[in-house]
This record gives structure tokens, C-alpha cells and sequence, in this order.
């Protein structure tokens, strides 16, 4: 990590700035540990003008933790544009968020370290992210499945994040597994339950 120089720079790239540098800092010491001290320095400004901004370290959490969540869903919503088939949907997406988790290490670290953030507003915004990214493929799957049950499309959909969360924490484990590999794992299994649903 190195110090930013400060300069003047419009208010929405300074808020890009600091949030992409307390993300680094989150991910490398751990929310607990992590300070808004050794922040404003990397960032190259005062420490009173990071709360200016985010109004406390939970605040700038939060703000890290949105800016994950909309860049999950722009990558994720924009890969399936154009999928001429629900296998060929459900492959584009998975393959966004593999590819999400392994360029944003970072950001994914946020939203998958939860279990010490149970109880704050960072949990709910954590939840938050999951409940988008289910709301996603459950419209992903009416679109493309004849779905005739809408809570078990939402079961289905509730399935698809969940494995692929626990995919993504097992890709951490093995580093050589690429997000093409990773894909094909979860096709392997999501798809052999899925297929036949499919229009």
C-alpha cells in the first residue's frame, strides 16, 4: 500500500479514492484492526475529513460493502444480456461472479467475512447483497424456465447463491482453480437440476 498525495479532485472520485483504499486496508487487517488513522494517510488526507465524508469507520464499511454489491450486479446483470439460452444464461453468470471474486479479492472479502460483523448494519448490508444477487437469478429463471411456482423459483435461485458462495470460499483454498473451471463445477451440478425446466 502507498500514500496518495493529496490534490483536489471532484467530491465523488475523492469518495471512490478513499472507499477503494479502506477496502484494501479492511481486507488486509481485518474490520477490527483496521484504522481510519492508517486510512486517511494511504488516502493522503485528514483523518476528520474521512468522517466528513462517512461519518465513522462503520460508515465507510458500509459505503465498501455498496459499492461491492453494485459492481456485483452490474457484471452479473450485464453478462447474461444477450444469452440466447437459459444454460447459456446461467453459465455467463456464474462465470461474472467467479470472475468477480477472483479480480475483486478485496470486495469479496468484505461481504464473505460476516460472521464478525452479526448484529451491526454491515451484516444487514452483507444479507443485502445476497438477497440481490437472488432476485437477479430468480428473474434470470422466470425469464428463461417455465417456472410455474414462483417459491420454487426462489427456492432454486436461493440454492444457486448459497453454492456458489461456498464454491467461491472453496476456490480461496485452491487458487489454481480458475473462474472457467469454477463455472463448469457449479454447471456440472446447478444445471443437471435445472435443465429440464428450461424452455
Amino acid at each position: 500500500m502507498t500514500t496518495a498525495k493529496r490534490k483536489r479532485m471532484p467530491r465523488a472520485e475523492r469518495e471512490r479514492q478513499m472507499i477503494e483504499v479502506a477496502e484494501e486496508v479492511f481486507a488486509a487487517r481485518g474490520y477490527a484492526a483496521a484504522s481510519m488513522d492508517e486510512i486517511a494517510e494511504l488516502v493522503g488526507v485528514s483523518k476528520p475529513m474521512l468522517y466528513e465524508y462517512f461519518n465513522s469507520k462503520e460508515g465507510l464499511l458500509l459505503a465498501c460493502i455498496r459499492q461491492s454489491r453494485a459492481v456485483l450486479r452490474e457484471v452479473t446483470e450485464q453478462a447474461t444480456v444477450g444469452a440466447a439460452t437459459a444454460e447459456d444464461a446461467l453459465r455467463r453468470g456464474l462465470l461474472a461472479f467467479f470472475v468477480f471474486i477472483r479480480e475483486r479479492r478485496q470486495a469479496w472479502s468484505l461481504l464473505r467475512h460476516e460472521m464478525a460483523l452479526i448484529g451491526t448494519p454491515a451484516a444487514d448490508e452483507v444479507e443485502e447483497t445476497r438477497r440481490q444477487q437472488t432476485d437477479l437469478i430468480a428473474a434470470l429463471m422466470s425469464g428463461y424456465f417455465d417456472s410455474g411456482d414462483e417459491l420454487r423459483v426462489e427456492a432454486a435461485a436461493e440454492f444457486v447463491v448459497g453454492a456458489c458462495e461456498r464454491l467461491a470460499i472453496w476456490c480461496e483454498r485452491h487458487d489454481g482453480v480458475s473462474p472457467e473451471q469454477a463455472t463448469e463445477y457449479a454447471m456440472d451440478v446447478l444445471w443437471s437440476g435445472l435443465q429440464h425446466r428450461a424452455r
